[in-house]
């Protein structure tokens, strides 16, 4: 089958002629329509990632048709999407020590196929595409444990999104409007606050203008409720700033790097509470898919591309332009 391979750190990003994954009795294949990158992606092709193991099929995202199963619930010519978890665990509230996420080590979805247990496979919400539901597990699994679970964001709170235009702070943007809550966003691209506008934000600012916390401030000028932010880095302890008194700073990454110099007082001060959140657990995966099925969320897709044309597609993601998820077509 045709593959998306990982050889090494930095090899050229190419699709190889590779054998399919051997499978179990018990798994479902599926022939996979689409696929979507995320940054774990990215940073496992130039070996920025732990535990990297290589040679190894990209992908946590996929949606396709069930190809071969011997299960009644999944038959054969039925559309899925994948839950890109694998061994959370019973422990609703972290992951086990033996949890991984789809696409490595595991072989991933950036391939024709892929052969995975029945209970990684969920129904298609039936107001999704087969390329936008390619688009939602990951990156609508983080946002939801971040916003609604985590955050637990109500109607009427104030909500700040840091650096607006990924696949996961879209959707916390989607999920955080659902709720009712009055969202904010930053970002480096005025183009991407205009956007976010168009989907419902009231206002955003520049994080790479000067004293951009005054003009949030001015803007929201008691705070917010909650942050959800995936930065981290220098501009980490301003959110400690901007926080409404006995606030919430949620966090998902660090693309950023760590905080050079971290204001407890501030913190202790003035209540606040700082919350890590990353993926979620599966009955979270559930809970997601029937609220996005609910509210009619639709993740938002900034291109696609064929499998073959994969390099490009990563090298647009390395642009950080993208305003949504990029998506790969595989026929």
């Amino acid at each position: 089958m045709k593959a998306v391979l990982f050889t090494d750190k930095d090899a050229s990003i190419c699709v190889h002629d590779v054998p399919l994954s051997k499978h179990t009795s018990d798994d479902i294949l599926i022939a996979l329509s689409y696929s979507s990158i995320n940054h774990r992606d990215l940073w496992i092709s130039k070996g920025q990632y732990a535990k990297i193991q290589y040679p190894v099929i990209p992908g946590s995202d996929g949606s396709g048709t069930i190809a071969e199963s011997s299960s009644s619930q999944f038959p054969i010519g039925m559309n899925v999407l994948i839950n890109p978890n694998i061994n959370w665990g019973n422990n609703n509230a972290v992951q086990s020590s033996i949890y991984s996420i789809l696409g490595m080590p595991s072989q991933g979805t950036m391939a024709e196929f892929i052969s995975i247990p029945s209970n990684r496979i969920h129904c298609i919400p039936p107001h999704l595409s087969m390329e936008q539901a390619a688009a939602l597990p990951l990156a609508g699994l983080t946002a939801f444990r971040a916003v609604n679970m985590k955050g637990a964001i109500q109607k009427g709170d104030t909500v700040l999104i840091t650096g607006i235009g990924g696949g996961v702070a879209l959707m916390a943007l989607q999920f955080a409007i659902a709720l009712g809550a009055q969202v904010y966003v930053s970002s480096s691209d005025p183009v991407k606050i205009e956007k976010a506008k168009q989907l419902g934000v009231i206002d955003g600012v520049l994080y790479n203008q000067p004293n951009w916390q005054h003009t949030l401030m001015k803007l929201c000028p008691n705070g917010f409720d909650c942050i959800i932010d995936s930065a981290g880095g220098e501009h980490w302890n301003t959110l400690t700033h901007i926080a409404k008194p006995g606030g919430k700073i949620v966090f998902y990454g660090a693309t950023q790097g760590s905080v050079p110099e971290f204001i407890l007082q501030r913190v202790f001060w003035k209540q606040l509470t700082i919350i890590g959140s990353t993926m979620g657990s599966d009955a979270e995966f559930e809970y997601m898919l029937d609220f996005v099925k609910h509210n009619q969320i639709i993740p938002i897709i900034d291109s696609i591309y064929s499998l073959d044309n994969a390099a490009a597609a990563f090298k647009h993601m390395e642009s950080g332009n993208q305003f949504g998820k990029i998506v790969l077509q595989h026929s």
